[in-house]
């Protein structure tokens, strides 16, 4: 059975990750807009050129293939945050710092292909644990970099800041309008 994992209330998640969640869809459940946005990246991404993958839009901006292992990152990091608060661990977790995590990613030395079998493998898992947790376990909440947040807001949180950066990708990248 498939959860129906609703949007969360604004006190379920802080101020910040507002600008993730209003690219979800309010009416639409979280695992059916994990599926959809899993596809609609692979549409977007399979068929870009080597050139494409490599391209920055700015000096010192991240290539497509940055901004993909870059989401990947985030989603195994919120991932395990939600984790740890469904499980009800009280532990405060920590924050991560991006620049970081790309620096030492060897982005440009890995195929497109090893990158979007990691992000395919990482979004069936995020899919299949998310649809595993009970009803009290989504809204449990827990505290992660300084932030109070529930499960289910994690789980908006990944695929918001997925849809946000495939929008900058779409925009700055491939100009092609979103």
């Amino acid at each position: 059975m498939v959860q129906n994992i609703q949007f969360p209330s604004k006190e379920e998640y802080p101020e910040y990750a507002e600008m993730y969640m209003q690219w979800v869809k309010k009416d639409d459940t979280l695992l059916h807009q994990l599926e959809a946005s899993l596809a609609a990246t692979l549409a977007l991404i399979e068929p870009l050129t080597k050139v494409e993958l490599k391209y920055r839009y700015a000096p010192k901006k991240w290539s497509i293939k940055e901004v993909l292992v870059h989401i990947i990152d985030d989603e195994r990091i919120y991932a395990y945050r939600a984790l740890s608060f469904a499980r009800n661990d009280l532990t405060e977790l920590p924050g991560f710092e991006q620049e970081d995590y790309i620096e030492h990613a060897d982005c440009e030395q890995r195929s497109i292909t090893n990158i979007l079998d990691e992000y395919k493998a990482v979004r069936a898992a995020t899919i299949t644990m998310f649809n595993g947790f009970s009803d009290t376990a989504l809204l449990r909440i827990g505290t992660a970099n300084g932030n109070r947040t529930s499960v289910r807001a994690l789980g908006y949180h990944i695929l918001g800041h997925e849809l946000h950066h495939i929008r900058i990708i779409k925009n700055k990248y491939l100009k092609i309008g979103a």
